[in-house]
């Protein structure tokens, strides 16, 4: 459940929990520890984890040999509050503990029940990830954030911000190309915070030049930046090697400057123009997304409209967005100037309208031409095409046997557009 930083959580206690003897099960009702990665980012995702832990609760009550585990955001955030809502539950355990979980089971089985929620620094893997693809992976960079967002409770639930070595990023990219991983996309809460915490400090264009020195891997992405902190020279190493794929993920959350300044995000339209304004000149080509918050306390209509204005200015290709979901321990929860859910609901959806619009005319762009795919999986849903992604990170089917194209890079040529995906058909050999 939850964002890149849960997906890449999973697969590190996926991988400590194989290095222990255990294998996965498709049935949850089959397995003998039941993990539930949790994400708090919004209140509907934390309703999810109790009606999913339900059933197992059951299983526990019926006197099943069955360990309940809660971890994440929404464990961080309640911490033993779960335990006395799900009595059944045997460990409650935050995200900076996800390197840890082998040690903690062991208390477990020892018949404790476990809530792991204090600060703690973060540990590297002496276990590898279950990645769950084998041509794209997650590496993180930076735990944490250090930010205080009025309505987010990222910084309460992930801690402070911790960078990880260069060195030993680099040599987790190096061992996944070994692998035969063609993609790598670096993780953070708020990567351009990568190495301010470091003595003596480092920048994440640093970071990015280095990535861009490994050899065994084809493709680098990274998220999430902030315009707070994100540098020019982010946009000019990206422009200056191939392997950085031209695709820059930057939240603006509000195109309203007042708006901005009671969310506490510390920059202003007119910064976040400015880098929008680089990128476009160098990298003319690139896909610029965003996130977008309708009906924050206090938004007026001509507020939300300015978040509509900055959209029709950039174009983005695509921006995710949500209605302001009030969360715990956050100053805005508690403010009384709280937005009626039926005005969120049409803000929501005029927001959603324009968002697809825009990106049905940057997928416009691509129609004719022929595009690098990296194909990833089989398209579920028509079993004889695959799907991967362009640089840019559009999604593109293409007909083709996926055992003898996954992994591989295809040239397409693009035939049919739609707002969030392409289609195309093999233009050329793989590689």
């Amino acid at each position: 459940m939850g964002c890149q930083m849960n997906s890449a959580d999973s697969e590190r206690m996926a991988g400590q929990l194989e290095a222990m003897g255990m294998a996965k099960v498709e049935d949850p009702s089959k397995a003998n520890v039941v993990i539930y990665n949790t994400c708090s980012i919004r209140d509907h995702a934390e309703q999810k984890v109790y009606s999913y832990i339900g059933p197992q609760a059951d299983r526990k009550r019926n006197g099943e040999n069955v360990a309940l585990i809660v971890a994440g955001c929404v464990a961080q955030q309640e911490g033993e509050k779960l335990l006395r809502r799900v009595p059944e539950l045997d460990m409650v355990m935050g995200p900076q503990y996800a390197n840890r979980i082998g040690d903690l089971l062991e208390d477990v089985v020892n018949g404790n029940q476990v809530v792991a929620t204090e600060a703690a620094p973060m540990m590297e893997d002496s276990t590898r990830p279950r990645r769950e693809s084998e041509v794209t992976a997650w590496v993180n960079v930076i735990y944490g954030c250090n930010e205080r967002c009025t309505y987010c409770v990222v910084p309460t639930t992930r801690g402070v911000e911790q960078s990880r070595p260069k060195e030993s990023i680099r040599k987790e990219m190096e061992e996944l190309g070994r692998k035969g991983y063609r993609e790598v996309t670096l993780l953070g809460q708020n990567i351009d915070a990568w190495g301010r915490d470091m003595e003596p400090k480092q920048r994440f264009s640093e970071l990015l030049e280095e990535a861009a020195t490994v050899e065994q891997v084809e493709r680098i992405r990274f998220v999430t930046s902030h315009p707070r902190y994100m540098s020019l020279s982010v946009v000019e190493t990206v422009a200056k090697h191939a392997k950085l794929c031209k695709c820059f993920h930057i939240p603006f959350q509000s195109g309203d400057d007042e708006v901005l300044r009671r969310m506490g995000r510390g920059h202003t339209i007119e910064q976040y123009l400015k880098i929008v304004k680089r990128i476009r000149e160098l990298c003319p080509d690139a896909a610029i997304t965003a996130d977008c918050i309708v009906g924050f306390p206090g938004e007026t209509e001509e507020q939300f409209e300015n978040s509509l204005r900055l959209m029709e200015e950039v174009k983005f290709d695509v921006v995710n967005t949500a209605a302001y979901s009030p969360r715990p321990n956050t100053p805005a929860a508690t403010w009384d100037n709280q937005i009626p859910e039926e005005v969120k609901s049409v803000r929501l959806q005029k927001i959603n309208e324009l968002g697809k619009q825009h990106a049905y005319e940057r997928s416009q762009r691509y129609l004719g031409r022929v595009m690098d795919v990296l194909v990833e999986e089989r398209n579920v849903k028509r079993p004889s095409q695959v799907k991967g992604r362009i640089e840019q990170g559009r999604p593109v089917y293409i007909e083709g046997n996926i055992d003898e194209l996954k992994g591989k890079i295809v040239p397409v040529e693009i035939i049919e557009i739609g707002a969030y995906y392409l289609v195309g058909k093999q233009a050329g050999e793989a590689r």
